[in-house]
């Protein structure tokens, strides 16, 4: 994974958010971070694709919802910086979450 090709990837504010609430939540659905970003599907369907192509996230299907979560094969500095970044954005990331504890039907997760 090429550093600096990772790191214009998340230069973007939406793409960034999408990995520092993954660090936050470990998995969520499409539709939760939809929520959380109060942005379209087809917006963070797109980025979701991105983060994926590069292999920072995985993905795994539960009846009729799609979870994601960090990549395995993340690389450690990849994995640090996010971890480093989700304090510094925090308080964001906790107002994003909280959008999520609001919607009416959560996916529940089998594990």
């Amino acid at each position: 994974m090429d550093p600096a090709a990772t790191l214009k990837l998340l230069a973007d504010p939406t793409r960034l958010a999408i990995m520092l609430l993954l660090a936050t939540e470990k998995e969520l659905c499409v539709c939760e971070l939809v929520a959380a970003l109060d942005e379209s599907q087809p917006k963070i369907s797109r980025h979701l694709r991105l983060l994926k192509d590069a292999r920072l996230i995985c993905d795994r299907r539960q009846g009729q919802w799609m979870f994601y979560a960090w990549a395995q094969e993340l690389p450690d500095w990849a994995a640090q910086l996010l971890d480093n970044l989700r304090l510094q954005y925090q308080p964001q990331t906790w107002q994003q979450m909280a959008r999520v504890e609001q919607m009416p039907s959560r996916p529940e997760r089998c594990c």
